[in-house]
């Protein structure tokens, strides 16, 4: 276990090092029942006093997340997060434990498994049915006919050309001029965050983030030894009042922001803190992460421009997916930056793959270059608004007292909180029983979690499931929040 500490940060060392054990406890990375360093050894593997391990130690004991026996060591608190069935059986892979890793947390690859043969609500996806397969399947035969060298060449590792000229065109109808130059093509939006973090965070830097937020970016953060500081929202995104005291105290090399339906919660950030916010990173020479997976996917009105459409000083890196909303399994995603920061971007891509494969580029630009691309996301907006409605009547008859939501105007979640007393952790176990899945609000929140809330998908099921997974859905919480108080304020993580 090697956890990285900044002594020159404003946050205590031994906070550092609770949020750090503490990640890798809730995310499983360190799995329950495993032994943990002795006080004495950590304090010297660490360079710091034993009192210091000491008050580490004693505040995990007090969020429930160790236990301490007399004469055998500390050791990670038995959960009920798995249930039984699911637990690791004892093999001989003990000697692993001596191998040091840098994951403080895997929130989001605990929640990410197969898809079948359960009522799916934890992805953030889109029913295979609404997107255009047998299309791009015929591009893509068409692509190899006309070209069969194609599996044998290697593209460009910033993309190819004319998908980047021809997404650059794309984007001016949503306010964002960027030259093609400026464009990197990625291996999904998942890519783009990760070279962002392994290009310019290291250990100690801080990152300020949204909270809750995508539990991905979370965890591919902190795997860099970063120190994330979260920013609470309202109705209108990012509180700008608190992100100055953040780059006062705190001061931030990066903030990573989801403006457009944000993921987990559905909120749109206005123009006004738009502004604010770019301003904000200028004045205090703040790397700004715009992170847009379905702007497209809008039920109302078209959300505002860009943050990257108003910026002229390059601050800065947009990340834009065509995965979510065309061709998941193509995993194509664009990073647009400027200068210096894109230049050192293009070279981490290189280090890190050479380049996506140039068939999947190819066969999407038909899209683009027709009428097509437009009838397929006005069809797609058209059919996710229609869902949406049903699962807001459904929830609005069915669920309990006490439970609320926020009904997004776009995007593919529903953000839904329960009483506070009570921890999704244990609804989601109730609901496995069912076969039901979504997403716990914990794992969207760095640091301490916020534990009643939880991300419900509604795009991915089928219709004839959609609806009878709701209703389900709805019961398991009913019977939960009538059940005895064992649930609430219980030692889940």
């Amino acid at each position: 276990m090697k956890i990285e500490i900044n002594r020159n940060a404003n946050i205590p060392i031994n906070q550092q090092i609770y949020e750090n054990i503490a990640d890798r406890i809730r995310s499983g990375a360190l799995s329950e029942g495993e032994h943990l360093p002795s006080v004495r050894s950590l304090a010297k593997q660490l360079g710091i006093s034993l009192l210091t391990v000491v008050r580490v130690y004693d505040l995990l004991e007090e969020k429930d997340l160790i236990e301490r026996v007399q004469g055998k060591g500390t050791f990670v608190k038995n959960k009920l997060l798995i249930d039984a069935t699911e637990r690791n059986v004892k093999n001989n892979f003990d000697w692993q434990l001596s191998v040091l890793d840098y994951l403080p947390r895997t929130q989001f690859g605990a929640h990410y498994g197969s898809f079948e043969n359960c009522i799916q609500f934890s992805v953030a996806a889109i029913c295979p049915s609404l997107l255009p397969n047998r299309y791009l399947e015929r591009e893509i035969h068409s692509t190899l006919k006309k070209n069969p060298n194609i599996l044998s060449s290697y593209g460009p590792a910033q993309g190819d050309e004319e998908l980047r000229k021809t997404m650059c065109k794309y984007l001016r109808k949503h306010n964002l001029y960027i030259n093609h130059q400026d464009i990197l093509v990625t291996n999904g939006t998942q890519q783009g965050i990760d070279l962002v973090a392994k290009t310019f965070i290291g250990p100690g830097d801080v990152v300020a983030m949204e909270a809750p937020t995508y539990p991905a970016a979370i965890d591919t953060f902190r795997a860099r030894g970063a120190t994330i500081v979260p920013l609470p929202m309202d109705n209108d995104g990012i509180r700008i009042d608190h992100l100055q005291r953040v780059c006062e105290i705190y001061k931030p090399k990066l903030i990573y922001t989801i403006p457009n339906f944000q993921n987990p919660t559905g909120i749109v950030l206005s123009r006004k803190r738009r502004e604010q916010l770019l301003m904000l990173a200028q004045e205090n020479q703040i790397i700004i992460v715009e992170d847009d997976p379905w702007s497209e996917m809008f039920f109302d009105k078209k959300p505002p421009t860009p943050i990257k459409g108003l910026d002229t000083n390059g601050f800065v890196i947009y990340l834009k997916g065509l995965s979510k909303t065309l061709v998941p399994g193509c995993r194509i995603g664009l990073l647009a930056a400027n200068g210096t920061l894109f230049n050192r971007l293009v070279a981490s891509k290189v280090n890190t793959d050479l380049g996506s494969p140039l068939l999947t580029q190819k066969a999407i630009l038909p899209l683009f270059h027709s009428k097509r691309m437009e009838d397929h996301m006005e069809k797609l907006r058209f059919a996710l608004n229609l869902r949406k409605d049903k699962v807001v009547k459904l929830l609005n008859s069915h669920m309990p007292d006490g439970v609320h939501w926020i009904v997004p105007t776009g995007g593919l979640n529903i953000w839904l909180s329960v009483p506070s007393e009570w921890n999704t952790n244990h609804l989601l176990i109730e609901c496995k029983k069912e076969n039901i899945f979504f997403l716990p609000g914990s794992a969207c929140f760095s640091g301490e979690p916020e534990k009643h809330h939880l991300r419900l998908n509604f795009t991915y099921l089928p219709d004839n499931e959609l609806e009878m997974g709701i209703l389900k859905f709805c019961k398991i919480t009913k019977k939960f929040l009538s059940s005895n108080r064992q649930f609430r304020h219980s030692s889940i993580n």
